[in-house]
């Protein structure tokens, strides 16, 4: 089926749009067209077994016995609808079409039926009906051909994902949040599976599949259409995770149609309510949105955190709270299978990032000790950057992290950073901030580069060297040292001195404060090169006023801020004989880890400050990784001679163009 098909289909769904304008906001349309869609592919789904269903239905109608595996085997699938009712009939009695649609509904298993309940579909039923409307929306769909003969499975999630793109538009949501495209998935499976084809293939393989922000299920059903590809005698489990409650019950369905276990879609939020505890995957991928605070969640994420550690999910560190990609991450790893002696079992992870988690946070942040975690433990294999305008709901850069806890030996201890985003093709339509498109012979190029990377990045001569680096683990971490130097002053009385002796609490909250400002007065114009002779003679000062001088900590700090002036050719001052930190003249750096810092300090820092030193109780580890740094390539300004020969000719062309309209 071309995608002209699918769009045709999709926009007979939504031509219902016409039928509840007036009666709907546009915004709603999607609350009716969505679920309506389900249900009718579900009922083209059943329709070869309706009639042997409802008669074993029949049978077993007033017996103690469960039919449900009997209707389940009649059915052929896991989900069936025990009454004669169809929609077709339904809208032929308008009259009793909300009485018979909700009968038709309440038919179909439980599974089923949960499904069309998360669309809150007996609301939408009575909306209807109260509007006149609702035999009509059913007559509509009556005439949309759905059979899976006709739509096979895999087309059938273009065709959600195209009015699910349309009721985001209308509600101003956003679709990207929903599903990812297809090229996109396509790549990232690949990416994911690639390194497995072998083992893939080999009879009665088993492979378990989780997606945390699983959407309309698009990569859920990549995978399991990539696997079986490989291996058609093999068997994978797919298991999902999704907020959205749209989303939620159509991935669900999709699920049922295709024989998977539609139990294994959970609903909710994946940080506070963990539908898949405890259990493990092969392979995990996913989309989460971008840069989404995780507010609503903060008490359930942070009490884990914190009472767990690295027990539970989030022991390695928590990111800033408006943006909760690095969460999802850890919520993965956690659900990695453990490698076993022989180098079996493991995991691969795949997701799709913006730029933030690769640099955001210094070191000692939340994501900085992430990245740290992660990289330490070698579970990242490799970044593959993207083409911007890539995606519907940002035209942003997106990255794929790819992670495995089961590297290759010759991996071991090294990341591929791998520049793809040159590898695209401008779509003939854009579809929201969806400009750019990834071709057949992209995906495949950057599949085979992916594959390649280690000898690629070696062999300068390869046409594609320039778009490969490796690195060891440890080249993206790095130590921040705080750098100090000494403070220096110098001691005056002035105007500004006098002010401000005047309003320093500390000072002024003595009993004798009134003396001590009478005999500072009598200094005015004083200055001293060092701290003792200052205070010897404010002492003196104070005592022939007929005050006594004041003793304690807080008085000498506070008098030393009123009275000390910073000057580079100032006394060095000194606490327990050590230069006291200038806080002014704080400085940071970061060192590559594993650089000596006083070699550095000596190298890079003492030609400008001599008397610079690193306070090492303060320093940092932090782990970053500047993908466009390392992909950055000089281009040097145009020559001036090149230029002013280009503006000369720009001057001869407009005096040109002056003296034909003068003419």
């Amino acid at each position: 089926m071309n995608s002209s098909k699918h769009t045709e289909l999709a926009n007979h769904a939504w031509s219902v749009a016409d039928l509840l304008r007036g009666d709907y906001k546009q915004s709603d349309y999607g609350k009716v067209i969505l679920p309506f869609t389900v249900l009718r592919r579900l009922e083209c789904v059943l329709e070869p077994t309706r009639e042997k269903v409802a008669e074993i239905a029949e049978q077993y109608k007033d017996s103690d016995i469960d039919p449900d595996r009997f209707l389940r085997r009649a059915s052929g699938h896991a989900f069936y609808n025990r009454s004669t009712l169809t929609l077709r009939k339904i809208a032929a009695d308008p009259q009793n079409a909300a009485k018979n649609l909700t009968v038709y509904i309440g038919a179909f298993s439980d599974n089923a039926r949960g499904v069309l309940d998360r669309f809150e579909f007996a609301q939408q039923i009575k909306r209807l009906d109260s509007a006149g409307l609702l035999y009509q929306v059913i007559g509509k769909f009556t005439d949309l051909d759905l059979r899976p003969e006709v739509v096979p499975n895999h087309n059938m999630g273009y065709i959600f994902e195209e009015l699910i793109r349309r009721f985001s538009e209308q509600s101003n949501e956003t679709a990207g949040e929903h599903f990812t495209p297809r090229e996109v998935i396509q790549l990232m499976v690949r990416l994911l599976v690639a390194p497995d084809g072998d083992a893939l293939q080999l009879p009665g393989a088993v492979r378990t599949v989780l997606d945390p922000a699983c959407g309309t299920g698009g990569m859920l059903s990549a995978m399991d259409d990539l696997i079986t590809d490989l291996n058609p005698d093999a068997t994978v489990e797919v298991y999902g995770q999704e907020l959205n409650p749209e989303s939620w019950a159509i991935c669900r369905s999709d699920l049922m149609i295709k024989g998977q276990n539609p139990e294994n879609i959970a609903f909710g939020n994946s940080f506070s309510d963990d539908g898949h505890a405890r259990r493990t995957f092969d392979y995990m991928l996913a989309n989460p949105p971008f840069g989404v605070e995780w507010k609503k969640v903060k008490d359930e994420v942070e009490r884990e955190h914190r009472t767990l550690g690295d027990a539970g999910r989030f022991g390695a560190g928590l990111p800033r709270i408006n943006d909760g990609s690095l969460l999802f991450l850890q919520h993965m790893i956690s659900k990695m299978k453990p490698v076993d002696v022989d180098g079996g079992g493991g995991s691969r992870i795949a997701i799709v990032f913006n730029g933030s988690p690769l640099f955001t946070g210094g070191a000692g942040s939340g994501e900085s000790e992430i990245r740290r975690w992660i990289l330490e433990n070698d579970w990242l294999e490799g970044i593959v950057a993207l083409p911007d305008q890539l995606f519907y709901n940002t035209g942003i850069s997106t990255y794929f992290w790819i992670l495995t806890n089961r590297k290759s030996p010759d991996h071991k201890g090294k990341v591929v950073l791998l520049d793809a985003r040159d590898q695209w093709q401008k779509m003939r339509k854009s579809l929201g901030d969806k400009r750019k498109e990834l071709g057949k012979e992209h995906i495949a190029t950057i599949v085979k580069l992916y594959g390649e990377a280690l000898a690629v990045a070696e062999d300068p001569e390869h046409p594609l060297h320039g778009k490969v680096k490796v690195f060891r683990n440890e080249d993206f971490g790095y130590q921040r040292i705080t750098v100090e130097r000494p403070l220096k002053l110098r001691f005056e009385i002035t105007e500004e001195t006098l002010a401000a002796l005047e309003a320093s609490k500390a000072i002024q909250k003595l009993p004798q404060a009134a003396v001590l400002a009478d005999a500072f007065k009598s200094l005015l114009g004083a200055k001293w090169a060092t701290k003792q002779e200052a205070w010897l003679a404010l002492k003196d000062a104070v005592v022939q006023a007929g005050g006594t001088w004041p003793t304690g900590a807080p008085f000498n700090k506070a008098l030393r801020e009123v009275v000390g002036v910073r000057d580079p050719e100032g006394e060095v001052q000194r606490v327990k004989g050590e230069p006291e930190p200038d806080a002014e003249l704080r400085d940071y750096e970061n060192v590559p880890l594993g650089e000596n810092v006083e070699e550095y300090l000596a190298r890079e820092v003492h030609p400008h400050v001599p008397d610079a030193w690193i306070d090492l109780s303060k320093t940092k580890i932090g782990y970053e990784i500047p993908f466009t740094r390392h992909f950055y390539v000089y281009e040097p300004p145009r020559p001036l001679a090149e230029i002013d020969t280009e503006l000369k000719a720009l001057e001869a062309k407009i005096q040109e163009l002056l003296g034909e309209v003068t003419k």
